[in-house]
């Protein structure tokens, strides 16, 4: 049998072709490892650095790996714009006030109705109380105990600030209430009882229910004092925001104050309790979440 010889060809003859492909060669796209994630790696191992395993870090700061950008100052720090906001109608009531303004004379008006309406005598003065020393003090007391004590026992970073905080917001409560009241002196209504007085702008016992029972909310509202899987914080807030409400109409029903009076001491217990959330949580995260769901160990770089 004789061999067909193929036509030697030559260098002039050469043809573009397309490389073939043999069929023991190993592709990492046609392996197993050929999926969203891993394109490039044939073994089946993810990437050393994959981009879905990098941990963010501390939400709306920089400490991500690798770090990313800030979020909006506006959406940063919104406590901050919320203590201007009532620093600036507490500044404008104080003004109305000082100044015999057309709002103070609107502001008498409503408070001689309200004296003179159907709300019960003896509530109104059980609420009208609940802004005394003697009753929203002890409370805020026992609230930063036990978020201390919680606190420590979680081994949470920093857990003496919170309560720490609270405790400095209420005592600078009476350090500026006094001297406003001192400098407008403005009297109280006629209907109270003993005759009216001076010196009712602000609202002592409306400030300090606000910011008694607003830091308890804080405290109560705290990562390690909350129970795991639970959030108490839009309860607490609404439940500290009708508290203070029903005060505030006890005040102005039993004739101590006049509404502005009140309105004055809400707008400053905001700017109080605003800058005390804004110190713990520069300081203070919400702890981490292991993989199970619990509570992992807070680390060094935890603050809340």
């Amino acid at each position: 049998m004789s061999e067909t010889l193929r036509p030697q060809g030559t260098a002039g003859d050469a043809r573009p072709a397309l490389p073939q492909l043999r069929p023991s060669r190993a592709f990492a796209h046609d392996s197993g490892a050929a999926r969203p994630g891993n394109p490039h790696r044939s073994d089946g191992r993810p990437p050393q650095t994959p981009r879905g395993a990098r941990t963010s870090g501390q939400r709306g700061r920089l400490g991500t790996t690798p770090p990313v950008p800030r979020r909006p100052a506006f959406f940063v720090r919104p406590l901050l714009w919320a203590g201007v906001l009532c620093a600036a109608l507490f500044a404008a009531l104080t003004w109305q006030v000082a100044s015999d303004g057309p709002l103070r004379a609107l502001d008498e008006r409503f408070g001689r109705a309200v004296v003179h309406s159907p709300v019960p005598t003896a509530l109104a003065e059980f609420f009208a109380d609940l802004g005394n020393t003697v009753v929203a003090v002890p409370m805020l007391a026992l609230a930063a105990l036990y978020a201390a004590w919680r606190g420590r026992r979680a081994a949470a970073p920093r857990w003496w600030l919170p309560p720490l905080a609270s405790l400095v917001t209420m005592a600078v409560v009476p350090a500026v209430v006094v001297p406003v009241k001192t400098w407008l002196a403005r009297p109280g209504p006629p209907e109270m009882a003993g005759g009216a007085h001076a010196g009712f702008f602000p609202s002592g016992h409306g400030a300090t229910a606000a910011v008694a029972y607003g830091a308890v909310a804080l405290l109560l509202a705290a990562p390690w004092t909350a129970y795991p899987g639970r959030s108490y914080g839009p309860a607490l807030a609404a439940a500290v925001v009708l508290l203070d409400l029903a005060v505030g109409v006890g005040l102005v029903r039993r004739a101590y104050h006049w509404p502005l009076d009140v309105l004055a001491s809400w707008c400053l217990a905001g700017v109080l309790l605003a800058a005390c959330a804004a110190v713990c949580g520069r300081r203070a995260d919400r702890p981490h979440t292991a993989d199970d769901g619990q509570p992992a160990a807070p680390t060094s770089s935890d603050a809340m």
